[in-house]
């Protein structure tokens, strides 16, 4: 068992929990994008309400909103590390960054695909 590993049961579950909060605060205090992201969320949630359409695809336009906030919890985390590692420019650092940029792009595409098939289709 590795020494850096912390409770078991119920306190790791507790902790966890707090560890996400944390990343959800840390996100939205110093993260435009995701506040960005939340205020989307936070239209489109309940919108997705006010249209005739079936459960299941009322639950894909919702969960395609949750999932760019996950993408953008990832590109941040992504950014997190390699400005912690350095702030010097480096063409990997770079890529990285682009990479965790580009999967947030894809995510918003896959926003207004989603809604514009249902909606449209």
């Amino acid at each position: 068992m590795s020494p850096y590993k912390g409770h078991s049961g119920l306190k790791r579950i507790l902790n966890a929990t707090g560890y996400s909060l944390d990343g959800l605060s840390a996100a939205y205090r110093g993260e435009a994008a995701f506040r960005q992201l939340v205020l989307l969320a936070v239209v489109l949630i309940p919108l997705a309400f006010c249209f005739e359409v079936s459960r299941g695809e009322r639950a894909l336009m919702i969960a395609v909103c949750l999932l760019a906030l996950i993408v953008e919890l990832f590109n941040s985390a992504i950014e997190a590390v390699v400005d912690r590692i350095s702030l010097e420019r480096h063409p990997l650092s770079k890529d990285a960054k682009d990479m965790g940029s580009a999967a947030q792009f894809v995510a918003l595409l896959l926003i207004g695909a989603v809604w514009g098939t249902i909606l449209f289709g």
